[in-house]
């Protein structure tokens, strides 16, 4: 894959940032997403779920590494 020597950090929690992510995690590069303790990504909570999960956050979170990590 073009991108598979990247390894890139998403901190991102809003549709744009995990769109343009999911790009580069599809082109191969290893993309680590950032999420908060207790709440998450808010795409998670949508309607048309898929087990716990929404339809949206799978594919916009496709092959993608998740950690929680509080930053503050």
């Amino acid at each position: 894959m073009p991108l598979s020597s990247l390894r890139i950090l998403d901190l991102s929690r809003l549709l744009p940032g995990p769109y343009c992510s999911m790009f580069f995690s599809d082109f191969g590069a290893e993309v680590i997403k950032i999420e908060e303790p207790k709440l998450g990504d808010y795409v998670r909570w949508n309607d048309t779920k898929v087990g716990e999960n929404s339809a949206v956050f799978h594919s916009l979170n496709r092959n993608k590494k998740s950690v929680t990590l509080n930053l503050k």
